[in-house]
C-alpha cells in the first residue's frame, strides 16, 4: 500500500498512516510498547525468560497494540502511559495463546522459527505461556481493577472460542459454530485492545463501545481472510502451504460454504472431507473442487458483512487521520486474498 500499513515478518508493521503526526506518535507508542514487552517478559530466572522471550523476539506484526494505539487516538490523552500498558497486555496474551495453540496443533515451526514445544517441550511451551499471563496479570493490577474486570471477561471469551472449537459444532449449524469460534479466538482480543486504548486514552463510554464493536469486526475480518488465503492463495504469495487446516481436518468458512453447495463439486467435497486429509493428492484435489464451488465468494461476502459493521462504527467515531488509518487496515486485509 502506499499510505497504510505494511506487515514484516519479524519487525512489526513498517508505518505511513496518511499523516505525518499520526504516524509518528504511533510510531512512537509502538516503540514504548515494545520497550515494556522486552523489559517485563526479561524478568525472572534466566531458565525461564529464555523460553518466554522466545516468540516476542521472532517479531510479529504487533497489530494489537496497533489497534489499541489509533483507539486512543479518539480520546484526549491518546498514547498516555496506561494506554501504553493496555497495548502491551494485550500483545503478552497474545503470545501466550500462541504458545499454547502450538502445543494443541502440534505445530513445528512458528514465525520463522522452531515452536517452542518443538524446541523445548510441550510442558515448557505451556509453561512459557502461563508466565506471560502472569505478567499481563501484573501489568492489569497496575491500571485498575475495572481493567482486571475486564481482561477476565476476555480471558473467558479466549478459552471459550478453543473450547467450542475442540468439542465441535455439537448439532449446532457449522457455519455459525464457526463464526462463534473465531469470535472467541481471534476477534475478542482485537476487540479488547480497541476497549483499553479508547477506556486508557479517556474516551466517552459510547466511543469506547464503538471502538470495541469496530475492533471485534475486524478480528473476525482477518481471521475469515486467512482462512481464504490457506486454501486459495499459492505458498508464494502466502508463505504457507496451501492447505494446512485441510491437513489437519479443520473445516474453515470457504469449505463449509462448498459443503453446503448443491452442486457436483460439492457433492464431492462431501464424500473427499470426511477428516483429515494425509496426503498431497487428496489436498490438492480438495483444493482444485473448492475453486469450483461458491465458497470463496460467499466467504468474502461474509467479510464484506464486517467490513460494513468497520465502517459503521467509523463512521460514528471522531473524523480525522486515525478514523481514516482504521479504514486502511480493514482495507488492506481484503487486499490481502488478492
Amino acid at each position: 500500500m502506499t499510505n497504510g500499513i505494511t506487515p514484516s515478518p519479524r519487525h512489526g508493521f513498517r508505518m505511513d498512516l496518511g499523516d505525518d503526526a499520526l504516524t509518528e506518535r504511533v510510531t512512537q507508542g509502538m516503540g514504548e510498547v515494545e520497550t515494556l514487552l522486552r523489559e517485563r517478559l526479561q524478568q525472572g530466572e534466566a531458565f525461564i525468560t529464555d523460553k518466554v522471550m522466545h516468540l516476542a523476539a521472532a517479531g510479529g506484526k504487533r497489530f494489537r497494540p496497533l489497534v489499541a494505539l489509533l483507539c486512543s487516538e479518539f480520546g484526549p490523552n491518546p498514547g498516555a502511559t496506561n494506554v501504553i500498558k493496555g497495548a502491551t497486555i494485550t500483545e503478552m496474551v497474545h503470545l501466550a495463546t500462541l504458545y499454547h495453540d502450538d502445543v494443541m496443533d502440534e505445530a513445528e515451526k512458528r514465525r520463522g522459527v522452531d515452536s517452542a514445544n518443538m524446541r523445548w517441550s510441550n510442558t515448557v511451551a505451556i509453561l512459557a505461556g502461563d508466565i506471560l499471563f502472569a505478567h499481563a496479570s501484573r501489568l492489569m493490577s497496575e491500571i485498575d481493577t475495572a481493567t482486571v474486570a475486564h481482561f477476565a471477561d476476555t480471558f473467558q471469551g479466549l478459552v471459550t472460542g478453543q473450547m467450542r472449537e475442540t468439542v465441535g459444532a455439537q448439532g449446532e449449524d457449522p457455519v455459525e459454530h464457526y463464526l462463534k469460534v473465531i469470535d472467541g479466538k481471534t476477534a475478542v482480543l482485537i476487540a479488547s485492545a480497541a476497549h483499553l486504548g479508547s477506556l486508557h486514552a479517556g474516551a466517552s463510554r459510547d466511543i469506547v463501545e464503538s471502538c470495541s464493536r469496530m475492533g471485534n469486526a475486524i478480528g473476525m475480518i482477518f481471521q475469515i481472510v486467512d482462512d481464504i488465503i490457506d486454501i486459495f492463495s499459492d505458498s508464494a504469495q502466502s508463505g504457507k502451504t496451501p492447505g494446512t487446516d485441510l491437513r489437519e481436518g479443520v473445516f474453515t468458512l470457504p469449505v463449509l460454504y462448498a459443503l453446503e453447495e448443491d452442486s457436483p463439486a460439492g457433492e464431492a467435497l462431501r464424500g473427499l472431507l470426511t477428516g483429515p486429509l494425509d496426503n498431497d493428492a487428496d489436498v490438492e484435489r480438495a483444493i482444485a473442487l473448492l475453486r469450483q464451488t461458491q465458497g470463496r465468494q460467499r466467504s468474502l461476502d461474509t467479510v464484506q458483512e464486517y467490513l460494513d459493521i468497520v465502517e459503521r462504527e467509523l463512521d460514528f467515531l471522531p473524523d480525522g487521520p486515525a478514523n481514516q488509518a482504521l479504514r486502511q487496515v480493514s482495507a488492506y486485509a481484503i487486499e490481502r486474498v488478492g
